[in-house]
């Protein structure tokens, strides 16, 4: 069984990347072969620069993607990828790389350390590191104009939707980080995670397994759930989940979008129909999906749409 396992994860990993504990279910499994796949197909037509460091850490590496003519003040997306705190590899985001581009944006897809070798709130703290990062580390073609203040659009899927969120909500750490916070001009978490709490997580449920594995001794759920950070929220925010999405995160996310439209910035909110945890970011292989439209109208004019 042992051995199987290991031929498993050796399958899905991508090249240059060590590999990782088994994913917790079938449907985590086959997503992540399927948007590996994806990634290991040529990326046409774009300028891309593969596993730039932002830190010391193997993890702490980032691919970007820019247009050859792209303008020199673009706004760059920071697209997380999920994998629940344990799991995952920045290639997740390798597919919509076009379609961001397409947009306007340069795409900026990190890694970041995982638990439970580096238990939240590692993760958190690398995602300020590597926005502190980018003006020195990005590629010259795609740092744009020193004299002026870049756009950057926070982003992710499942985990990485909660680090996205996170971010966004906690411009002290981004500031401590070396980062400035008025830098975000918004934020579109796909399928988020923003309540980590649980009274009481059934036993090798994926809610104990946070408990079990990502928090830190010493780390809250409380902290590190982003629904605690919405207070005072400045950040314009386009939340979305799955019709079949776990009721984990329909729950969170609409708790978390009551909540930041009680705040100054504005929000919205979207339900993918039909869409089940993992097809809420598949889904996005379609260069005419909505989500894609948000992402160019917050980026450029800072406009949420009604929803």
């Amino acid at each position: 069984m042992k051995s199987e396992i290991s031929q498993q994860i050796a399958t899905f990993a991508p090249e240059g990347h060590a590999p990782q504990m088994p994913l917790p279910s079938a449907a985590a499994r086959a997503y992540e072969a399927l948007v590996l796949d994806w990634a290991r197909r040529p990326v046409e037509g774009l300028r891309v620069a593969r596993n730039l460091p932002y830190g010391t850490d193997p993890l702490q590496r980032f691919d970007v993607f820019s247009a050859p003519d792209m303008p020199p003040d673009a706004p760059i997306v920071v697209f997380f990828h999920g994998g629940g705190w344990t799991n995952g590899y920045k290639e997740y985001v390798t597919f919509m790389a076009a379609n961001v581009v397409a947009t306007g944006c340069i795409l900026v897809a990190p890694g970041y350390r995982l638990a439970p070798a580096a238990a939240l709130p590692s993760a958190l703290l690398d995602g300020a590191d590597l926005l502190a990062a980018l003006p020195v580390v990005l590629p010259d073609w795609a740092t744009g104009c020193a004299d002026t203040a870049r756009r950057i659009v926070l982003a992710g899927h499942s985990a990485g939707g909660h680090l996205a969120a996170l971010l966004a909500l906690r411009p002290d750490l981004v500031a401590l980080a070396g980062a400035n916070p008025d830098d975000i001009v918004g934020c579109l978490p796909i399928s988020g995670i923003f309540d980590l709490h649980h009274p009481a997580p059934a036993h090798g449920s994926l809610e104990a397994r946070v408990y079990e594995m990502v928090l830190g001794p010493d780390t809250d759920d409380a902290l590190m759930s982003p629904l605690c950070w919405t207070r005072g929220n400045r950040v314009p925010m386009v939340l979305g989940w799955g019709e079949h999405d776990s009721v984990r995160v329909a729950l969170s996310n609409q708790r978390m979008a009551s909540l930041l439209k009680a705040q100054g910035a504005p929000c919205a909110a979207f339900v993918e129909p039909g869409a089940d945890h993992f097809q809420t970011h598949t889904r996005l292989r379609d260069p005419a999906h909505a989500w894609y439209g948000r992402l160019a109208g917050i980026a450029h004019h800072g406009t949420v749409p009604i929803g």
